[in-house]
């Protein structure tokens, strides 16, 4: 996975050591015999090394890899941590002990060395923490997104599934229908440029409205009659009051499809297909007579409309086959959350 900087800002940085080197003078401010050097140094002391806790564990935080993070705290670089802030401390303290000859040096390097080892401790944990969430977040966005684009990819090739067999099947019949002078032909002709123009229009599109939908399988079906005649039975009854709501393009085309391939479309056993409305479902349903021998399928026609309205609203559509009748029931979706 390609590396990720992580930063935390100055002010951040730089207010937090001076607040800290602020408190660390309370206890001294307490004191009978407040002494303004020994108060100042102590201060100093904690500020400057607070600011060097800081940026010493940002420079070395970019060299940590997802497998360190995964597995957790580094007990060497721990170590390495904690011998680096004592001998920096060890070198303030010997510098507050130039400034300040008369302090005794012994007890206070002693208490200067395990606030050095406190301060490293804890922010060496803190930060980290903090980089660990960052890293857990970016690769939570990196996989978020690379399922996105997958998704958009695999509904877009199932979009475009519609155009070769469909396409060379519709050339046959209008073939057929010139040659046998059918008066129909014009009509036809016209759904299957209203059809491919819908296509063009909607295939960058993520949700069209209902209406239009309704226009794409309106003409879908009409060439489809072309071929099957009355053996396909469409009746449409989806409330007025839902031709304003979204969903994604070709979703009913293809449900009808779907219908046509997995069953037999005859004039003897036509197939009946309803697309209707009920409550906050659009719901497309057909009668179960399968083909004896069904055709290829990969089975992901289905699953990529779900994962889209997974996508696009949160829920799933619900697949309700029965003995008898099979049921696919698509949730509304509205332009404005309020709905």
């Amino acid at each position: 996975m390609k590396q990720m900087t992580f930063k935390v800002a100055n002010k951040i940085i730089w207010f937090s050591s001076a607040l800290l080197g602020i408190l660390m003078a309370v206890p001294k401010i307490a004191e009978r015999h407040f002494n303004i050097y020994e108060t100042i140094a102590n201060s100093v002391i904690t500020f400057l090394f607070t600011l060097f806790v800081w940026y010493y564990n940002m420079v070395t935080l970019p060299v940590y890899s997802s497998r360190d993070i995964a597995k957790g705290f580094s007990v060497g670089r721990l170590v390495k941590n904690l011998l680096l802030g004592i001998a920096v401390m060890f070198l303030l303290a010997c510098l507050q002990q130039f400034l300040l000859t008369h302090l005794e040096f012994g007890p206070q390097m002693l208490m200067i060395e395990v606030r050095g080892i406190l301060l490293s401790l804890t922010f060496y944990m803190f930060i980290h923490l903090l980089y660990q969430s960052y890293h857990n977040q970016q690769v939570s966005i990196e996989l978020e997104r690379s399922r996105t684009d997958n998704l958009g990819a695999q509904f877009e090739l199932l979009r475009q599934q519609v155009n070769p067999h469909f396409l060379f099947n519709s050339l046959n019949t209008l073939k057929y229908m010139a040659e046998s002078g059918d008066e129909h032909t014009v009509d036809f002709i016209l759904k299957l440029s209203n059809f491919y123009r819908f296509t063009l229009e909607s295939r960058k599109l993520d949700l069209i409205k209902v209406s239009q939908e309704l226009e794409i399988m309106d003409a879908y079906v009409y060439l489809l009659r072309a071929r099957f005649e009355e053996g396909i039975d469409l009746t449409v009854s989806v409330d007025k009051g839902l031709h304003n709501s979204l969903m994604p393009p070709f979703t009913l085309q293809l449900l009808v499809e779907n219908c046509i391939k997995h069953n037999i479309v005859s004039l003897d056993r036509p197939l009946k297909i309803r697309v209707y409305s009920d409550g906050g479902f659009i719901i497309v349903q057909n009668n179960i007579q399968l083909k004896k021998v069904p055709e290829a399928s990969t089975g992901m026609g289905l699953e990529n409309i779900n994962q889209r309205y997974v996508h696009l609203l949160g829920k799933e559509i619900e697949i309700r086959p029965s003995e008898n009748l099979f049921t696919i029931k698509l949730p509304v979706i509205y332009e404005y959350s309020h709905n």
